[in-house]
């Protein structure tokens, strides 16, 4: 006999992510809000993952592994949310924490809130390590969420993995479209979705995302730019079309930019210094003077981190150096 169905199916597509998944996993067993179902496509890891996953599984009836060879996000999303059994949908990437209270937060608005059909959060902002960097300003009403969507905001108004909607409506705008690459498959997503109903963005950060080097960001948005551009502005116009607005005149692609190495680790310490992660800040900072050797900053940043007592944790996501 099937057990009954989960409130929420919690979806999380993964990809050699080892060295995340496993936090990524703790964080969702520790949910105040217990019913739920916890959902992992590995989409053809050669990593350590499919490892990972399998001693979790073991320990948790709620987790349900689907592994196949690679698909691409767009066909690992989609087919989540076929296997979904919960009145809502909550993504979690494999390398993004969920604080011990999000589930129970987004299933009490949504439930007091029938025209929200999707949810997101303001996020914390973390660097490899776990140590927080800053809190986002994410717009909270669907007013203005829809305006960043139909802007440049992109799929940025909303955090993929602090997103809960209804299962019903990724279902009924069909999911997912493949002829979208990474990053406006999310967008597009959120613009169609957002026809059925209304969005919101809670004020208090219910997920910790993740920067590192190694992100999609980087290996494959920035090698990419002149596609996604194209993609973006397609994507834009169908949505304006689709809710008979003109498309503007004077609208331009804003690319994402990435900091040189170097600039990207004196931004990590400091922030880690504020915080009083020492040991992380003085990780970042050998990394500054390894791949910017001849800037003042970068030396300056590893003086000032070993300076520093290293008797003490600073602030840092719950169970992050477990």
């Amino acid at each position: 006999m099937e057990a009954a169905a989960p409130i929420v199916s919690v979806v999380m597509p993964v990809y050699n992510t080892a060295a995340y998944v496993a936090q990524t996993i703790e964080a969702i067993l520790a949910q105040t809000f217990r019913d739920f179902e916890l959902l992992i496509l590995d989409d053809g890891s050669t990593d350590d993952t499919p490892a990972v996953l399998k001693r979790y599984a073991a320990l948790d009836s709620r987790i349900r592994i689907i592994s196949r060879e690679n698909k691409g996000i767009v066909a690992s999303r989609n087919e989540l949310i076929a296997a979904c059994r919960g009145k809502y949908m909550a993504a979690n990437d494999a390398d993004d924490l969920s604080v011990p209270d999000r589930f129970e937060k987004q299933v009490a608005y949504l439930e007091s809130h029938p025209e929200c059909v999707l949810l997101g959060s303001r996020v914390v902002v973390m660097d490899p390590y776990g140590s927080p960097s800053y809190i986002t300003d994410h717009k909270l009403t669907h007013e203005d969420i829809e305006k960043q969507l139909l802007g440049n905001g992109g799929g940025w108004a909303v955090v993929q993995s602090s997103m809960m909607c209804r299962t019903e409506a990724a279902r009924k705008v069909g999911g997912y479209r493949g002829e979208h690459p990474v990053f406006s498959e999310d967008h597009d997503f959120y613009l169609r979705v957002a026809e059925l109903g209304k969005f919101a963005n809670l004020p208090e950060p219910l997920t910790w995302y993740r920067r590192h080097y190694s992100s999609t960001t980087r290996t494959y948005y920035l090698e990419k730019v002149k596609r996604h551009a194209e993609t973006r502005e397609k994507v834009l116009r169908e949505a304006h079309q689709r809710r008979g607005l003109p498309f503007p005149a004077d609208w331009t692609f804003s690319p994402i930019t990435a900091p040189p190495r170097d600039e990207q680790a004196r931004l990590w310490g400091w922030a880690a210094l504020k915080h009083g992660n020492i040991a992380v800040a003085r990780k970042h900072a050998k990394s500054a003077v390894r791949y910017g050797p001849f800037k003042l900053a970068s030396w300056k940043l590893l003086l000032t981190a070993f300076r520093r007592s290293a008797d003490t944790k600073g602030q840092v996501f719950p169970n992050a150096y477990r």
